[in-house]
């Protein structure tokens, strides 16, 4: 099952580079099949893979497109399925343009980081936004350093760090995709707990 109420993307530029300058990042193969195939398990439609290099995108099409009409179509047509939904693009308002056109709704745009922000909103919050329909979300991460200030202040809001708990801060992008689409989509069912009679 899919819903139309929730897109991600995978922003390559603008982002920070470990000194905190403005870049674009390389696409990776990784990021492709894994965040595409942890989307498609949560019933995500959209997977938006954001770099307004030329050659960033000419790879993006190579890749999905052995995966979904070459060789790899039929090798592994789960792989295929899951690489189906990736939508490369030039950057964020091409993407806030596309939704808008498919779906005639401006979207809620919600930022994640690796760092307490402003306009923080919860998890909670997020998923009934989403239960409730109340319009569709677009759901931002970037790759190296993070999000650059720009895209994080044109966001409605921040999803709170995913461990904020711990002092070590140094998640993939793909676990912190996963993590969260879990968090927002997952099952809510409540768990036994088993207790030791030891």
């Amino acid at each position: 099952m899919q819903t139309s109420d929730l897109a991600i993307a995978l922003l390559h530029h603008p982002v920070l580079n470990k000194r905190g300058e403005r870049i674009g990042s390389a696409v990776t193969n990784l990021d492709l099949h894994d965040i595409s195939r942890a989307a498609r398990t949560y019933g995500v439609k959209d997977y938006y893979v954001a770099t307004p290099y030329e050659d960033q995108l000419e790879l993006i099409g190579e890749i999905t497109e052995h995966w979904k009409n070459g060789h790899g179509a039929s090798a592994n047509p789960a792989r295929s399925e899951a690489l189906a939904i990736v939508r490369p693009v030039v950057g964020f308002e091409a993407i806030v343009k596309d939704m808008q056109r498919r779906l005639g709704q401006q979207p809620l745009v919600v930022a994640t980081s690796a760092k307490p922000q402003a306009a923080q909103m919860g998890y909670g919050e997020l998923r009934a936004h989403l239960d409730r329909k109340i319009s569709p979300v677009l759901l931002l991460f970037g790759t190296a350093h993070g999000l650059t200030p720009e895209v994080m202040t044109s966001a409605d809001a921040v999803l709170p760090p995913i461990g904020r708990h711990s002092d070590y801060n140094h998640l993939s992008v793909r676990s912190a995709v996963s993590i969260i689409l879990d968090r927002l989509l997952g099952d809510r069912e409540d768990y036994i707990i088993f207790k030791s009679t030891a």
